[in-house]
């Protein structure tokens, strides 16, 4: 049975490139891919994507996925203290599935209370905030801590997917 794995998008500017590498990596190794945004509409990234939502924040469960991946962007800068999204980085971090976060979005683990002493990467704007919350902040491209995955920017997607699936034993 394939592994199941949903991506977290903001509705507007998610970082195209941070959501379309990982996933096509995954879809090109079989995985259950879905999409969740606020909205079940039409969400847009910075650089012109348009994506249809399979679902929306809320209607995410973790009964329902083996991991969970926090797309960054402008977008998701403005919500890096979402209560639902912070909510599901705990659950799934308490059910041991895989969370793994790229650019700004390794901020809403940082907010969880997930990355304390561990070695973190993300995008430099949210280095203090990572520091300040009991990470080791590398800056490196992709940063492994048992069942969490960062990754810092939009150059980093690939490695990213690649360590995502690698850590779901593909």
């Amino acid at each position: 049975m394939a592994k199941k794995v949903v991506f977290i998008i903001s509705q507007n500017n998610f970082r195209d490139e941070e959501l379309q590498k990982p996933r096509e990596l995954l879809l090109d190794r079989e995985f259950d891919v879905s999409i969740a945004a606020p909205q079940k509409e039409l969400a847009k990234g910075r650089l012109g994507a348009e994506i249809e939502p399979d679902l929306t924040w809320e209607e995410v469960s973790v009964d329902d996925f083996d991991a969970i991946v926090f797309v960054g962007g402008p977008g998701m800068k403005e919500n890096l203290e979402n209560v639902r999204l912070i909510e599901l980085a705990g659950e799934f971090a308490k059910a041991g599935k895989i969370v793994s976060a790229i650019c700004v979005a390794p901020s809403i683990l940082a907010n969880a209370g997930l990355l304390m002493g561990k070695k973190v990467t993300a995008f430099s704007t949210e280095e203090e905030n990572i520091i300040n919350k009991g990470s080791e902040y590398t800056g490196m491209p992709v940063e492994v801590s048992g069942n969490i995955i960062t990754a810092k920017d939009p150059e980093a997607a690939i490695d990213f997917g690649e360590k995502i699936a690698w850590q779901l034993g593909e």
